[in-house]
């Protein structure tokens, strides 16, 4: 496989349904609707573990043909701002926080 074709199959994992390749084709996209599409893709995304890197991939992809592109923006906003998922909290401890 050439690194091309590597790229396109992490593209593909990353962003399946292609939420934010959708988002850089949109002339005329807001900054709003650009965080309204990266909340819609972080909450359907695969592994909040590998959130941060595969931010990163979307960036080296679609941020340097478009580096003033609001969705670089709320890509750059969203590098390094990833919170981990805490587990459920049952019974009196869920009451008192």
């Amino acid at each position: 496989m050439t690194r091309m074709q590597d790229d396109e199959e992490a593209l593909r994992a990353v962003d399946p349904s292609g939420l934010i390749r959708e988002a850089y084709a949109i002339e005329g996209i807001t900054i709003q609707d650009c965080r309204v599409i990266f909340f819609d893709w972080a909450i359907s995304h695969r592994a909040a573990v590998r959130t941060t890197e595969d931010i990163d991939l979307l960036l080296s992809v679609y941020g340097p043909a478009a580096p003033d592109h609001p969705m670089t923006q709320v890509l750059r906003e969203g590098q390094g701002k990833t919170v981990e998922a805490r587990g459920r909290r049952g019974g009196s401890r869920a009451r008192r926080s």
